[in-house]
């Protein structure tokens, strides 16, 4: 089962264990951590799962789709790390933070 590294809004870093099946936004659902609102439920036709991914593992990430672009760009928040977490597999020691609501 993978573990992913989870920071808050608030700052705090959770370990969580994640279905090897879901995206990151439903192992981070999953776990309680509730300041995310995933409003789509994870059809990537919002932005409310935004997340930041540790620099090195970006690469190791699918690469963003068109949609998740654009969505993304609705964000004041966007950097170089930003990604949806309803688009993202859980990789066993994947590193992310919750990003500031819009």
């Amino acid at each position: 089962m993978p573990t992913l590294t989870v920071t808050t809004r608030s700052g705090e870093t959770r370990s969580i264990a994640a279905d090897p099946d879901a995206s990151v936004m439903r192992a981070i659902r999953d776990a309680g951590i509730d300041e995310m609102l995933a409003s789509c439920g994870g059809c990537c036709s919002c932005a409310t799962c935004h997340v930041f991914v540790d620099q090195p593992q970006l690469d190791s990430l699918p690469p963003m789709s068109v949609d998740e672009d654009d969505l993304l760009d609705i964000s004041e928040h966007r950097t170089a790390c930003s990604r949806l977490s309803c688009q993202l597999p859980s990789l066993d020691g994947l590193r992310v933070t919750i990003a500031p609501e819009d």
